[in-house]
């Protein structure tokens, strides 16, 4: 049986109101048939804002990343362009510098008013794994049209770290969106006038709130830069790894720059203390070309309640996963690196990140992903 069996059709239980449906109404979604799974959902599954996607039984090599298009399945593409097939029951090394296509767990079946966008979790952007969620048809990643009917599929490539994955492993997260909750430059002015956003003087807000870098330092370190030629990350083993075998700490030597290396992998933090509001949640905008050649923050999704005092987060920074793209590129100590958008919750969720089993990065400051240790 699977998670979402029930009669009638999907209705997540929010009406016809604009924003991001928080977990109780995606549990609701789930019953009703919205979302179906393979196997029951997780205890800590679904997020405060967000759903985690499990990996099936079957992940495939292929030559190159693709997008169906229209009038096109996923796995039509990937009979074209695989390689091999791999049974990820067991587990399976997923190699740098390669393409694989996997089967998740989940499928949808949305609702003609609701809409859905997928985003690495924090800790596979933490660890250099790109990955993007795709489904049949799409004509873009990580987006899912109002309505959609059919099976989720994940494109993965380890860009620093060989990786080892196994069915049911979480490396993307899911949001439900009706309409367009997004705030806008007056509307995120009035939102910090309430309660904080960041915790900067004067914030700028055109095209969302602006998110610095620090390079001053953090008990002496800017940050760490990835290692080459390293072990196996176990993507489900927190704490197992000793970060001395993967990471390069970045010392701070007074300078407040770092010149970042193409092709290199950094993990670096925000200057400002970041907040999310109970009945709102934010996203980083991965990439913005007008701040320089490189990306930053892989893994976009902020919960309701991070940051939040009252969920145990006061003072916790954005930690940015940094790639330069193809020159060398001087950061310096507070410059806008990326910009945070924040959209409105069709309601508060139950429980708040950090409130909850799951919440890995609450309080943050510079910290590597979960599966290392000092």
């Amino acid at each position: 049986m699977t998670a979402g069996a029930a009669t009638g059709g999907p209705d997540s239980g929010t009406g016809s109101r604009s924003g991001i449906l928080p977990a109780q109404a995606i549990s609701a979604l789930a019953r009703a048939g919205g979302i179906r799974t393979e196997s029951p959902f997780a205890a800590d599954q679904i997020q405060p804002a967000s759903i985690d996607l499990r990996l099936g039984a079957t992940a495939y090599r292929v030559r190159t990343s693709f997008l169906p298009g229209a009038g096109r399945t996923v796995q039509a593409c990937v009979e074209r362009l695989a390689l091999h097939r791999i049974d990820l029951r067991p587990g399976a090394v997923l190699e740098t510098g390669c393409v694989y296509i996997a089967e998740l767990q989940e499928r949808l079946a949305l609702p003609g008013d609701l809409a859905a966008a997928a985003n690495p979790k924090s800790s596979t952007g933490r660890i250099d794994v790109f990955t993007r969620v795709i489904t049949d048809r799409g004509e873009a990643f990580d987006q899912v049209e109002p309505g959609y009917d059919g099976p989720l599929y994940a494109e993965i490539s380890p860009r620093t770290f060989p990786v080892l994955v196994r069915t049911g492993s979480r490396l993307s997260q899911i949001r439900f969106r009706r309409g367009a909750p997004r705030l806008n430059e007056a509307e995120l002015g009035l939102l910090h006038a309430r309660s904080a956003l960041v915790d900067a003087g004067s914030p700028s807000f055109q095209g969302g709130v602006a998110v610095s870098v620090d390079l001053s330092g953090f008990d002496g370190l800017i940050g760490y830069r990835a290692k080459r030629h390293t072990g196996l990350v176990d993507v489900d083993a927190p704490g197992s790894h000793r970060a001395a075998e993967f990471w390069e700490p970045l010392a701070a030597d007074g300078s407040g720059s770092l010149i970042l290396d193409p092709g290199q992998f950094y993990i670096l933090a925000s200057k400002e203390a970041v907040q999310v509001p109970p009945d709102h949640a934010a996203e980083m905008v991965p990439f913005d070309p007008l701040v320089g050649e490189f990306r930053v923050h892989y893994a976009g999704f902020f919960d309701p309640g991070f940051g939040y005092a009252g969920a145990g987060g006061a003072g916790a920074r954005a930690v940015l996963e940094v790639r330069s793209r193809d020159v060398p590129f001087l950061l310096e100590d507070g410059q806008i690196v990326g910009r945070l958008v924040y959209e409105r919750m069709l309601d508060v969720p139950e429980t708040l990140y950090g409130a909850g089993a799951g919440s890995n990065y609450q309080a943050q400051g510079l910290k590597l992903s979960k599966h290392f240790v000092l």
